[in-house]
């Protein structure tokens, strides 16, 4: 009876060690998004905005996924500017949202644009 115990524990003890090491591997995977949309009131002087931020994008690895581009409103408000960024996880698209660099960028992009930001952790992958 003590080895039949034995060998389901160890082996219920395997399972519950290979779903954790799973559900670990999925959070790792997960992608972490800007989506921000924006209204941009200074055209002419917006582009410094743009030039400010890429060492925080490049530093980060920042995919821009949609950038601009037509949309339709389907329901609720919109803005003229629609953007998804794309980064390896929600850590690290946080970690850039704070980061120094982005920051000195936010204060010319609040100056230049209406905006609309939230970081997101995406789904996990299947």
């Amino acid at each position: 009876m003590e080895i039949i115990l034995f060998i389901h524990y160890a082996r219920t003890a395997a399972i519950a060690k290979a779903l954790i090491i799973r559900s670990n591997r999925r959070q790792a995977l997960s992608k972490g998004y800007w989506i921000v949309r924006v209204s941009v009131r200074d055209q002419d002087r917006y582009p410094e905005y743009l030039a400010a931020a890429q060492p925080a994008f490049a530093k980060y690895g920042a995919k821009f996924i949609v950038r601009g581009g037509t949309y339709e409103t389907m329901e609720g408000n919109a803005r003229e500017r629609n953007v998804v960024v794309e980064f390896k996880d929600h850590t690290t698209a946080l970690a850039c949202y704070r980061s120094p660099e982005y920051q000195a960028a936010k204060s010319l992009r609040q100056r230049y644009a209406e905006t609309d930001f939230i970081v997101i952790e995406g789904a996990a992958p299947t």
